[in-house]
């Protein structure tokens, strides 16, 4: 009969730093209830006032001020998405927070909406950019999650499409590092015969794919996490999408970061209803985000600039889009540095739009800055 193994021996310095852990975990539970206690006096405040539960730029000043304040060993890139988790469960004792992203569960949308407002949320997966858009206007959500920037393949055509006619506007942004992974039920190349994912995934694989799965068909889809679903249903079918996908559906990752870029980022735009939130208070870093149109004229795009080098205004993005009217005329995405009720930036817009035949301010907002 085999002999049982013996129990380990726990050093006696190892279980005095594990009985004060546990300590120092049970004084942390208390003091967040209190957190929470007092998190639910402030909601009975704001519900009396009338005003919103969630106020972004207020968040950001609590988790600068602590990322401030981290004298470490523990990371100051850490302390936000702690800090996040702990304000959204708190939030949640004031009100349900509803949450539209294109879904379905396991999609870089649906992580962005977790990274910036926590898990405590309730969950609204839309088939596509257009629903989530719809919904969020309707007030079936309180906010919508939509990618619009991706540092390898550049901007999201549809979401600047759609922010041209929406009543919402931008409170907030978020940014990830997308690390796209090719996903099967099987562990193996071996009788891949088409590829699924969202045609952005599908560029920024480019190389990849091209490589190693050269007579593969590359199939789009509405979604990565839609190409992973497809995929855990057909052996022959392979996904481009994240590890969390790939747990929500049971695949294996055949081959991990298959991105071109080893550094590929998506920024998303977190939108609201006018009607239902007030526009955020200056943060201390903030970016304001504009749609404009000129007269097709010589000198107009010139002419548009003028007024924020004149006020030291900086332009942190400048994109066009083409206005569909047959007359080769284009709109133009601006984001500036900065927030309106700073005297220059204010002089700025109001120059601006003077100069503009067309002028939208999508949102004022705290920027991504970790």
């Amino acid at each position: 009969m085999a002999d049982t193994p013996a129990t380990p021996t726990v050093q006696p310095e190892l279980l005095a730093l594990r009985e004060q852990i546990d300590a120092l975990d049970g004084q942390m539970l208390q003091l967040l209830n209190r957190r929470a206690q007092l998190a639910q006096q402030v909601g009975e405040i704001k519900r009396h006032e009338g005003s919103v539960v969630f106020r972004p730029e207020r968040e950001a000043q609590v988790i600068d001020g602590l990322k401030a304040r981290n004298t470490g060993p523990l990371q100051t890139d850490s302390v936000a998405p702690i800090w996040r988790e702990i304000m959204s469960a708190c939030r949640a004792l004031e009100t349900p927070t509803r949450v539209a992203y294109l879904g379905p569960a396991g999609t870089f949308s649906e992580e962005a909406a977790l990274g910036f407002f926590g898990s405590s949320i309730v969950r609204v997966p839309c088939a596509s950019a257009d629903e989530v858009m719809r919904v969020t206007t309707a007030g079936a959500a309180d906010f919508g999650v939509l990618p619009v920037e991706n540092s390898t393949e550049g901007v999201v055509t549809r979401s600047l499409d759609l922010f041209l006619a929406t009543p919402l506007f931008i409170i907030g942004e978020t940014s990830l590092i997308v690390r796209h992974n090719l996903l099967r039920k099987e562990n193996s190349l071996a009788g891949v015969r088409c590829v699924c994912a969202h045609p952005q995934a599908l560029a920024q694989c480019h190389d990849w794919l091209s490589h190693h799965l050269p007579d593969v068909e590359r199939r789009p889809v509405s979604s990565n996490a839609e190409g992973a679903r497809l995929a855990s249903h057909d052996n022959a079918i392979a996904a481009v999408a994240g590890a969390r996908a790939a747990t929500e559906f049971g695949l294996h990752i055949v081959a991990p970061a298959i991105q071109d870029d080893p550094h590929n980022r998506t920024r998303f735009a977190i939108l609201t209803h006018p009607d239902r939130h007030p526009a955020p208070r200056p943060s201390g870093h903030d970016c304001t985000s504009l749609i404009v149109s000129v007269d097709n004229k010589p000198g107009a795009v010139h002419d548009m600039l003028v007024p924020l080098k004149r006020h030291g205004v900086s332009m942190s993005r400048f994109e066009s889009r083409p206005a569909r009217s047959g007359q080769w005329e284009y709109y133009f995405y601006i984001d500036v540095e900065g927030h309106p009720d700073d005297p220059r930036v204010g002089t700025a817009l109001r120059e601006l739009r003077e100069a503009c035949a067309f002028f939208k301010v999508l949102g004022t907002y705290p920027i991504d800055v970790h």
